[in-house]
């Protein structure tokens, strides 16, 4: 591997971690040595990358800091399109158009020669069953885990409706199912709700205090998450 593409997976790993991460842990997935990953850090910075580095714990990078335009595998491309069909084929008209804009934005840089695996037609991703029109618009439900905000929604449970405000902390998409995770102010626990039986849903102006992604663990350990109910 050149050096350029060992700093390029480099600046990778560091992103993708987020957080502080260990000059071994960064040695152990370059297979490189310690003494390797110092130089190259050290190389980084002075090329302007903003790497904090942590005597003892570790280094992290800094958000900002932009990835020079480098070229894709052709393994990386063919997943890009494998995910790329299958969110088209979503019933969520402003994913599918932006999944669209991003491929055309990444076409609009690659070269010549890697653009066919970006027009490979060796996968296919089918529709799944499409349901009927539900009360939960998707593109709002998306804004609403962004910004944090709660929603308040009127929730069909066999011939009764009840109405509930709740925290959105994830969507669910399984074939043609839709569901909604969130903390649920009615009942004081977490719930899953299905797309399907929201008969209404409406984004409030209140937004939530605590960290989407801190509470989207903390339901994953906890008794209400379906993976921890089937582990029982």
């Amino acid at each position: 591997m050149s050096r350029s593409h060992r700093l390029f997976d480099l600046l990778q790993n560091l992103r993708r971690h987020r957080g502080v991460v260990s000059g071994a842990v960064l040695a152990a997935e370059a297979d490189v040595s310690l003494r390797t990953i110092r130089r190259d850090i050290a190389l980084l910075q002075a090329m302007g990358a903003d790497i904090d580095a942590q005597a003892g714990v570790g280094y992290v990078l800094r958000p900002g800091f932009l990835l020079p335009p480098l070229s894709f595998t052709e393994e990386e491309l063919h997943a890009l399109v494998v995910g790329a069909q299958w969110v088209a084929r979503q019933p969520d008209a402003a994913l599918a158009h932006a999944i669209r804009n991003a491929l055309a934005k990444i076409d609009g840089v690659l070269a010549p020669e890697m653009r066919s695996a970006l027009d490979d037609s060796s996968f296919y991703v089918g529709n799944g069953t499409r349901r009927s029109a539900e009360g939960l618009d998707m593109e709002q439900c998306r804004r609403a885990l962004r910004e944090q905000r709660k929603m308040k929604i009127a929730y069909r449970e066999g011939d009764a409706v009840s109405e509930r405000v709740v925290w959105p902390i994830m969507l669910g998409l399984a074939e043609a199912d839709r569901s909604v995770a969130a903390w649920c102010e009615t009942s004081g626990a977490y719930v899953v709700f299905r797309s399907d039986h929201v008969v209404r849903a409406d984004v409030l102006e209140e937004r939530y205090r605590r960290n989407r992604r801190q509470m989207v663990k903390e339901w994953r350990a906890s008794p209400e998450h379906p993976c921890t109910r089937a582990n029982a």
